[in-house]
């Protein structure tokens, strides 16, 4: 019998060998399985922050958990099998938070309509990956508006991060400080705790522990549970509610509710050229931030040749286009590559192994719908901060100095804009239009690239017409 299973493991190890070609990227089948393993821990966390940003645009949370694990097991399936890279997908932290808030929230559409948005943004990526348009694209963009936009989207997701922990609240002032004091037993307590896990993931991460937000957000949920066993939580059945809980089987009904639905979205009360603003803005966020990742994973990996450039870099971003359309059809907003995979390759996984670990991780995660979509806000928003410090930590690269004027003003306005006007595309917006206004009456106008007027013009009618 155990020859059985010897010979048996020696067939799969070998199946391995041919799919991915281990021996020739100096790794085991063992080290990749445990890399996917580390890989997954450490972005797990979407699968409660995800739904719980959704459902502020009205969204079914069991529906967006669900359509999360499906995507991210497709998306990053492909990126196993077709790139054979240790890369992993899901729902992108930055653009859900534009789905929800900017576009849900702000401008009034449907969730369904923003959907079709991102359906639409993916199929477009399809046609642009078969080519070099998206890398042109990506080309067009000085430097320091591309750590700009990565720069301002974390200060974006922080803010909301404050928000849902209860920590920043409307006042005269627009934006203040919770008074703990005030409604401690519900809003104080909350807000409090999310300080606690804050710090804990912090130290957490500073440690180098694997998994360390995904353990803050169960941390702090767990120290909420202790503080309404003690009496010094009290659910008030309206805004604050139990935080036990619920180990009931995952209904797997409710992805009805939203897969699908980005077909039925009511365009009729929405302005075309606004439409197509809001495509250009998860196209821009997601092109950015995609290729940042693959460069940025595949310089650590030693992946890349010796022009730095990823030879396998077409296909990687053809499964992030495919996984992404895939994910608005099930239900979710922009699917992306995480930059999370970098724990990943930290932990030895150089080909598709990782990733076919991962993916299949997010499958089994399906069963624990019920427990992820328990966790509260206050425990998510320490991982929003992290998160939002992870990628404002952009901000050193930034050079600032009176030889670079006309870049670094319109990369400040772009990071300024984001969380002020409570909007990615603005902060886009607002860089692309004064970059190529500050070069143009500097006497710069060779620095632009013909494209960035093209942008800039469309930014401006945008603002005239809508």
């Amino acid at each position: 019998m155990s020859w059985g299973l010897c010979r048996k493991y020696q067939g799969v190890r070998s199946m391995f060998e041919k799919l991915f070609k281990l021996k020739q990227n100096n790794t085991t089948v063992k080290t990749e399985i445990a890399a996917g393993i580390t890989t997954f821990v450490t972005m797990a966390y979407i699968l409660a922050v995800n739904p719980n940003i959704l459902s502020a645009a009205g969204m079914d949370s069991t529906a967006v958990l669900l359509a999360t694990c499906l995507a991210s097991f497709f998306g990053t399936l492909i990126m196993a099998f077709a790139a054979n890279l240790p890369f992993a997908l899901s729902a992108g932290m930055g653009l859900n938070a534009y789905f929800a808030y900017t576009v849900c929230g702000i401008m009034g559409y449907s969730w369904q309509t923003a959907l079709l948005a991102v359906f639409i943004e993916g199929i477009i990526f399809i046609v642009l990956s078969l080519t070099k348009v998206r890398e042109s694209i990506f080309n067009c963009i000085p430097l320091e508006l591309k750590r700009a936009v990565s720069v301002g989207i974390g200060l974006f997701i922080a803010f909301i991060g404050l928000q849902n922990a209860g920590l920043a609240v409307d006042s005269a002032t627009l934006v203040s400080l919770v008074d703990f004091r005030e409604n401690f037993p519900t809003s104080g307590i909350c807000a409090l705790l999310a300080i606690i896990g804050l710090m804990i993931t912090a130290v957490l991460y500073i440690k180098k522990v694997k998994g360390s937000i995904l353990i803050g957000v169960f941390g702090t949920w767990i120290l909420g549970i202790i503080c309404q066993l003690t009496g010094i939580y009290v659910p008030d059945g309206e805004s604050y509610f139990s935080l036990f809980p619920t180990f009931a089987m995952t209904d797997f009904s409710k992805l009805g509710e939203t897969f699908g639905q980005c077909f039925n979205a009511d365009l009729g009360s929405v302005g075309i050229f606004n439409f197509i603003a809001v495509i250009f803005s998860f196209l821009f966020v997601d092109l950015f931030d995609t290729l940042g990742t693959i460069i940025g994973v595949s310089t650590k990996a030693n992946m890349l040749d010796k022009d730095g450039r990823l030879p396998a870099i077409k296909p990687a971003l053809m499964a992030d286009a495919v996984a992404t359309s895939a994910g608005a059809v099930l239900g979710t907003s922009t699917t992306t590559t995480f930059v999370e995979s970098s724990a990943g390759v930290a932990a030895g996984g150089r080909t598709g192994l990782t990733a076919l670990t991962t993916a299949v991780l997010f499958l089994l995660s399906m069963l624990l719908a019920p427990i992820f979509i328990a966790i509260p806000s206050f425990a998510t928003a320490p991982a929003l901060i992290i998160v939002g410090f992870l990628m404002f930590s952009t901000i050193a690269e930034l050079k600032v100095d009176e030889t670079n004027y006309t870049s670094a003003i319109p990369a400040y306005l772009c990071i300024l804009a984001m969380p002020l006007f409570y909007s990615i595309s603005e902060g886009i917006a607002i860089g692309i239009i004064s970059y190529v206004v500050i070069n143009l009456v500097c006497g710069k106008a060779k620095q632009i690239n013909p494209l960035m007027y093209v942008l800039a013009v469309m930014f401006v009618l945008k603002y005239i017409f809508l």
